[in-house]
C-alpha cells in the first residue's frame, strides 16, 4: 500500500474542528475517519496484478548510444484503472523516464517507452516493474512489483569507425593498381610484361623471354584470401584504465576497425579471446564476421589473473595452419610478456606474421617530465623505470620478429589499420 499527498491534506482539514472543540476525542474521531476512508479507498482500488504487462524485444545498441525499451500494458478489468508504473533497470543501462502515469479504460491498452543509454558492455537486464493502482478517492494505492523479463545487449563502442572511410579509400587504391612488383611469400601471379630497369631479376620468366625478343618478367598482385587472426587478451593487464578508458575497450576498438577493414579486403578474419581459458573463438569465412566478433566481445570482461598464452596460441593453431597475420591485442607489460608470451614468440613468428598492439599510458610520460619536489621526483623516477622496461621488452620482441605498436589509446586503432595496409602494400602478409 502507498499513501498519496491527499492523506496529510485530509488530516489538516480536521485542524479547524480540533481548534473549535479542543478535545482528544475530536482528534481521535477525525483520525479514525481518515483511516476508514483510506481503507475503503484501498479496498476499492483495482488489483495491480490484474494488469497484463509484456515487454517488446529490444534491438542491439553500442555502448553510449541511445535506445529504448517498450512495455505494453493491457487492462482486462471492468473498472477504470488509474495509477502509475515504474520500469526499473540496472544502473549501467542508463534508464531515464522510468515512471509512467496510467489511465486505462476497461479493456484498454497502452505502450510505455523507457529511454536507455548503456554505459557498459554486455546484457543489461530489467530489474522489476512496479505498478500502483489508485482508489476512487485517490487517497491510497495498492502496489505490487513483478518480474517482466527484458534485456538490451550493449555492444562495445566503436569510436574509430569514423576512420574507416579513409582506410577503405587507401585499400581501393591498393586494389586498383595494375600490378605490384614484389616477389615472395603470400603473392599471386598477375601477368607478364616487358622488363624495365629496376625490376627484380628473380621475377624474370626465362621461358617466356626465350619466345620473345625482349626480357619478360612476371608481375604479382596481393592475395585476397589471406587470414587475419585477432587475439584479444582479457587477462589481468587488460583491466587497467588509461585516461578513464579500460585498456580492453581500446583493444576491442582497434580489433573492430582492423577486422572490418580486412573483411572488406576479402581476407578471412578469425577471432580468439581469453585469459586463463579461451573465452571466445570464431572461425571466419568469406563473409563479414565483424558482427559475430562484436557479439562475442559484448560478454567479455577482464579477469584478474595472468593470461595463459599457451592456450591462446594453441587456439590460433586450431583456427588456421596457414601463414596468417596474427595480431596480439595485449598490453606491453614487461613482467606479463616476458614470463608468459616471450617463450612462445619464436615458434609463432616462424609460422605467422605477428603484430603486438598495446595501449600506452600517456600518464607515464607526463609523470616523467614533472620534478617540482621530492614526491614528484620519485614519481618521475618510477615512471622512467616503467617506460624503460616497456621499451626493453618492445626491442626484445622486435628482435624476435614481432612488429610492436605501443601507442596511445586514441591512436591504436588507426595505427594498427595503417600497419595492416602497409604490409599489404609491400606484399608482406
Amino acid at each position: 500500500m502507498a499513501l498519496t499527498w491527499r492523506v496529510p491534506a485530509l488530516l489538516l482539514l480536521g485542524l479547524p474542528l480540533v481548534l473549535l472543540r479542543p478535545a482528544g476525542s475530536t482528534a481521535g474521531l477525525w483520525l479514525l475517519a481518515t483511516v476508514l476512508l483510506v481503507a475503503l479507498d484501498v479496498a476499492l482500488a483495482p488489483r495491480p496484478a490484474a494488469l497484463d504487462v509484456r515487454r517488446r524485444p529490444s534491438a542491439r545498441v553500442r555502448v553510449g548510444e541511445p535506445t529504448s525499451t517498450t512495455l505494453v500494458v493491457t487492462h482486462p478489468g471492468r473498472r477504470r484503472f488509474r495509477g502509475a508504473l515504474r520500469d526499473a533497470w540496472q544502473p549501467s543501462a542508463g534508464a531515464t523516464g522510468t515512471r509512467h502515469l496510467l489511465d486505462l479504460a476497461p479493456g484498454g491498452s497502452r505502450a510505455l517507452t523507457t529511454d536507455l543509454r548503456p554505459r557498459r558492455r554486455g546484457d543489461l537486464r530489467a530489474d522489476r516493474v512496479t505498478v500502483r493502482s489508485l482508489g476512487p478517492l485517490r487517497l491510497a494505492a495498492r502496489q505490487r512489483s513483478r518480474e517482466v523479463g527484458g534485456a538490451v545487449r550493449a555492444l562495445p563502442a566503436f569510436p574509430s569507425l569514423r576512420h574507416l572511410p579513409g582506410r577503405l579509400a587507401r585499400l581501393r587504391e591498393l586494389d586498383g593498381r595494375a600490378s605490384v612488383r614484389v616477389r615472395g611469400q603470400g603473392t599471386e601471379f598477375d601477368s607478364l610484361r616487358e622488363y624495365v630497369l629496376g625490376d627484380d631479376v628473380r621475377s624474370v620468366d626465362w621461358r617466356a623471354s626465350a619466345r620473345s625478343r625482349t626480357v619478360v618478367v612476371r608481375t604479382w598482385q596481393p592475395e585476397r584470401d589471406r587470414r587475419v587472426v585477432l587475439v584479444l587478451d582479457t587477462g589481468r593487464t587488460s583491466a587497467g584504465r588509461v585516461d578513464d578508458v579500460p585498456r580492453l575497450d581500446a583493444a576491442m576498438d582497434a580489433a573492430l576497425l582492423l577486422g572490418t577493414l580486412a573483411g572488406r579486403a576479402g581476407d578471412r578474419v578469425h577471432f580468439v579471446a581469453g585469459d586463463l581459458a579461451v573465452r571466445s573463438r570464431i572461425r571466419g569465412g568469406h563473409g563479414q564476421v565483424v558482427d559475430q566478433v562484436q557479439e562475442a566481445m559484448a560478454g567479455l570482461h577482464p579477469v584478474l589473473a595472468e593470461t595463459d598464452w599457451r592456450r591462446l596460441v594453441g587456439a590460433v593453431d586450431g583456427l588456421t595452419r596457414q601463414r596468417s597475420l596474427v595480431v596480439l591485442l595485449s598490453p606491453l607489460e614487461p613482467a606479463a610478456v616476458e614470463n608468459g608470451l616471450l617463450p612462445l614468440v619464436a615458434p609463432l613468428v616462424a609460422r605467422h606474421r605477428v603484430v603486438l598492439a598495446s595501449v600506452r599510458d600517456p600518464e607515464i610520460d607526463r609523470l616523467a617530465r614533472v620534478r617540482d619536489d621530492t614526491a614528484t621526483t620519485y614519481a618521475a623516477a618510477a615512471a622512467e623505470q616503467a617506460s624503460t622496461g616497456r621499451e626493453r621488452t618492445g626491442r626484445l620482441l622486435s628482435t624476435l620478429g614481432v612488429d610492436v605498436l605501443d601507442v596511445d589509446a586514441e591512436q591504436l586503432a588507426v595505427r594498427l589499420a595503417d600497419h595492416y595496409l602497409d604490409l599489404k602494400a609491400r606484399g608482406q602478409l
